[in-house]
């Protein structure tokens, strides 16, 4: 294994019953390495990060790790122990590893800081999905991996916890494998992108550079595969020409031409099937209202607990009008949505519908579907069609313009993967003609094929559309207008997503440089004075009992090094390549250990005197 490579597979196969997700499979992971790993659903996609991960084997191929390699993963849906808390968590995550929770209270105290957690003492169970999902990229950080392996890891996150994560892994992160259907977040983080799909010779494709740079390197390999493909089909013609005048194979010349014909029709067999990819078909129904002004709102406020979340807010939506929501979770973009769909009341200005409005919704929670029901069912309550734009079709067809194979049809819905209840969703909305749709995070589970589909319909839809998404590339493709919301009651309009992320880039700077005038004005008062004004830092519970063992720690670490030095001089491994560059890679790490302890000493001294002083 070349010296730089961290962690790979080589030739490995996974089935699953019958049905192969993929064979013969090579992928590697280096140095520096920020790979996007997509792929429609079933590709394997997650079952490939886990046998990179070591929780999961291959049928055949192995997996190899160089020595001394910390993987970090995050699963897709992350689970931690009922009734911890977020400090509890991290200190369970040491101690499961061998580590005294006590004497690295200095990892601890950088984990909370990096996932910004408001409490640390705060039961996980009444965390959001967001805040969970933060906590678990945060626990796998806490053990520095040299490779982290992340399945979805912006699902569930708001766009300022997408903007997180983007800091967070440039940042931070040495080498990382994203699993991701988030187009603008691959464009923002990867440098090498890795496509899982059966349309491919080896079943995969692979390109160096942004998501961008890998579209247009996926195009051109795709025609060129086309173009062979047509090539290829010509060629089959001729010859099958040729054995239809019935040669007779007695020359070994006409031998060997019939042998070569057979290998180039089974040829084009091969990539004519692997060219055959199905895609959803989207296409969501208008009613074919001509009326300019659908639904008309005038200083519309709602309020909770009386803490305006909507205030003052006028609104004209009509046909070909797309606005899109922005806004943290929990800043009332939701109840915004409800307002306009009319299932929530405001508590003061007026909502207008045009007479006999046809509103359609797609509710982020999916409530609406019946789990216990058979797919078949949910497809088609009424029998074995639907009707659909006035004609009707068959649910055999219908089933399989929504990807899912005929035996999935008597399965339950609870069975349905998050993507296929989606899509499912999708299916049944398609059915009801309307006005105004209000689709509420449409995106959650879906593959990046069916996202490219979803957005041309949405654009090609002609009546008014209100979409709540953090897919920041569909939201900025297809919404003609911004809403962006704080909780507040706070509303801003913004022409596009970039003049938004401008606006938050000058409010940071602005927020900055209004810190630094304070601190340089402040410098300028008196003692005294100042003294009044800033409250003086102060060692927690927690950072007292670190500064009780800081000095131990610091004297273990410093013993390490030594060890390490040692270990690196010993002349019976002079000739080892593979031991030095171990033995090189754990001094470096000792090296910087006692560098990270001695840091966070001068920063928990610096504490403690301010202690002393405010006592």
């Amino acid at each position: 294994m070349a010296p730089n490579i961290l962690l790979s597979c080589e030739s490995i196969r996974k089935s699953y019953g019958v049905r192969a997700l993929f064979a013969n499979l090579t992928l590697a992971l280096c140095e520096g390495d920020h790979v996007g790993l997509i792929g429609p659903n079933g590709s394997g996609k997650s079952t490939l990060l886990k046998i990179l991960a070591g929780l999961e084997s291959p049928d055949e191929g192995t997996r190899t790790v160089r020595g001394h390699t910390r993987v970090g993963y995050v699963p897709q849906e992350p689970s931690f122990p009922a009734g911890s808390s977020i400090e509890q968590v991290l200190q369970e995550t040491l101690t499961a590893t061998g580590r005294d929770p006590h004497e690295e209270g200095g990892l601890i105290a950088r984990a909370l800081s990096i996932g910004t957690f408001p409490d640390p003492e705060q039961n996980i169970e009444t965390l959001s999905g967001g805040w969970r999902k933060r906590l678990a990229i945060t626990q796998a950080l806490l053990l520095e991996p040299d490779v982290l392996l992340m399945d979805e890891p912006t699902n569930h996150l708001d766009v300022e916890g997408i903007l997180w994560l983007e800091r967070l892994l440039k940042n931070r992160a040495k080498a990382f494998l994203v699993i991701s259907h988030d187009r603008r977040f691959l464009e923002s983080i990867a440098t090498r992108m890795v496509e899982l799909n059966r349309c491919y010779p080896e079943g995969r494709f692979e390109a160096k550079g942004r998501y961008s740079d890998f579209l247009e390197q996926r195009d051109a390999a795709l025609q060129a595969q086309a173009d062979y493909q047509s090539s290829l089909a010509n060629r089959v013609r001729r010859e099958v020409e040729w054995l239809r005048r019935g040669p007779k194979a007695r020359t070994t010349k006409a031998k060997g031409r019939i042998q070569s014909a057979g290998k180039l029709i089974e040829e084009l067999d091969q990539v004519e099937s692997r060219a055959a990819q199905s895609s959803i078909g989207i296409d969501f129904s208008a009613s074919g209202r001509k009326s300019k002004q659908l639904l008309v709102a005038k200083d519309v406020t709602k309020r909770f607990n009386e803490k305006p979340v909507v205030a003052h807010l006028d609104l004209i939506l009509g046909p070909g009008q797309r606005l899109g929501l922005l806004g943290p979770n929990g800043s009332g973009k939701t109840t915004l949505l409800r307002l306009l769909a009319g299932t929530l009341e405001p508590d003061a200005g007026t909502i207008v519908r045009a007479e006999e409005l046809r509103i359609v919704s797609f509710e982020q929670h999916r409530e609406s579907l019946d789990q216990a029901a058979p797919l078949r069912r949910a497809l088609a309550p009424s029998g074995d069609a639907v009707v659909y734009q006035g004609r009707s079709v068959h649910l055999a067809s219908w089933a399989k313009r929504f990807l899912f194979r005929p035996e999935q049809l008597d399965l339950p819905v609870s069975r349905l993967s998050g993507g296929e209840q989606a899509r499912l969703l999708i299916a049944q909305l398609m059915l009801q003609p309307a006005d105004l749709l209000i689709l509420d995070e449409p995106t959650n589970d879906l593959d990046i094929p069916t996202l490219d589909v979803l957005e041309d319909s949405l654009l090609e839809f002609p009546g008014a559309l209100v979409l709540v998404t953090h897919d920041r590339w569909l939201l900025d493709r297809v919404s003609t207008i911004l809403l962006a919301l704080n909780g507040t009651g706070r509303l801003e309009w913004f022409a596009d997503y970039a003049q938004w992320e401008n606006a938050q880039e000058r409010a940071a700077q602005s927020e900055t440089g209004a810190n630094e005038e304070t601190t340089a004005s402040s410098t300028t008062d008196q003692v005294t004075e100042a003294a009044t004004l800033r409250k003086p830092k102060k060692l927690s519970y927690r950072e007292q009992k670190e500064w009780g063992t800081i000095e131990d720690s610091i004297l273990k670490a410093e013993e390490l090094v030594a060890s390490c030095q040692d270990a690196l001089q010993d002349p019976a491994v002079v000739s080892n390549a593979a031991e030095l560059q171990a033995r090189s890679e754990a001094l470096v790490e000792a090296q910087a250990e006692v560098e990270r302890l001695y840091a966070r000493w001068a920063e928990l001294d610096e504490k403690r005197a301010q202690t002393v002083q405010s006592s």
